[in-house]
């Protein structure tokens, strides 16, 4: 989401500054470069966001950021489709970094993954939601595939049909692992099997044993060799361990977010309505 709307303010001319507490070793900000690579998009990577805010903004002369801190003007709420609202409790008793009636606060909320829940239950999400906020704007989203890059070589774009028929081995350190795995056997592979890390995880020589030993029993059941599958967030966090899986090939999935039309809530429905959203926040906030 934050790389839709950073292109969205590139191109109304308006440049972002994409701020990231740099978890992991910054495979976000990592990753957020080279998507945003041409546009006038800045990130800026650091624990206090203030901080690192006022950093980039007196390196460019915009401001004195001597008595500045951070301000919403805007608060869009992303929700996992697959799994909303987990155990209802609150991190590190559950996923949930806030209540849900924190909703009241929010000015849109969006149910990523869509596209992998039945239709029933969008609606279960969607009633929740207007029950804690009647008028909250929802809007849909969901993973597209674009392609595969090989580990090294990352400006070869491999098209996503080379998984056909093949067997797979889903590799990853995401927070949604279940999407990714599910992605991928909607691609038409003959057989996906995978192994799952914590989220932000980064890869160990432990890892990359057990992700080997896992590689030759299943070049054992099949008699041909698999094929591993990383997230672009976990090819950036460490490319270089990547290689030691070798002979195997090791691709990762290039993936972008895209907007799920529903209920006349389109793509561009979603960027007029932050646009209405943001200009009545900035008109209010001159008088």
């Amino acid at each position: 989401m934050v790389e839709f709307i950073a292109e969205w303010l590139a191109d109304s001319e308006i440049s972002p500054l994409i701020l990231t507490r740099g978890y992991a070793g910054g495979d976000e900000a990592r990753m957020l470069t080279r998507h945003l690579l041409g546009t006038p998009a800045k990130i800026g990577m650091g624990a206090n966001r203030a901080a690192t805010a006022a950093c980039f903004l007196k390196q460019y002369g915009y401001i004195d950021p001597k008595h500045w801190s951070l301000h919403r003007d805007l608060e869009i709420v992303m929700v996992n489709g697959l799994s909303p609202w987990g155990n209802h409790q609150l991190i590190p008793l559950g996923p949930l970094r806030e209540p849900l009636t924190a909703l009241r606060r929010a000015d849109v909320a969006v149910v990523h993954h869509a596209n992998l829940v039945p239709e029933q239950s969008l609606k279960d999400i969607e009633l929740m939601m207007q029950e804690v906020k009647e008028s909250l704007s929802i809007f849909f989203t969901r993973m597209s595939p674009l392609h595969f890059f090989e580990v090294g070589n990352i400006n070869f774009r491999i098209p996503l049909d080379v998984i056909q028929d093949a067997i797979v081995l889903c590799v990853s350190a995401i927070g949604s692992a279940n999407a990714f795995v599910q992605g991928i056997e909607k691609m038409g592979a003959f057989y996906v099997d995978r192994i799952d890390f914590t989220d932000h995880h980064s890869f160990q020589t432990k890892d990359i044993e057990m992700i080997m030993m896992k590689l030759r029993d299943l070049e054992g059941k099949f008699g041909f060799k698999p094929v591993v599958v990383v997230t672009e967030k976990d090819y950036d966090r460490d490319p270089e361990i990547l290689n030691h899986l070798s002979p195997f090939k090791v691709m990762a999935l290039r993936s972008e977010l895209q907007i799920i039309p529903r209920r006349q809530h389109t793509k561009d429905d979603f960027r007029e309505l932050l646009k209405e959203l943001l200009e009545v926040k900035w008109s209010g906030a001159k008088h």
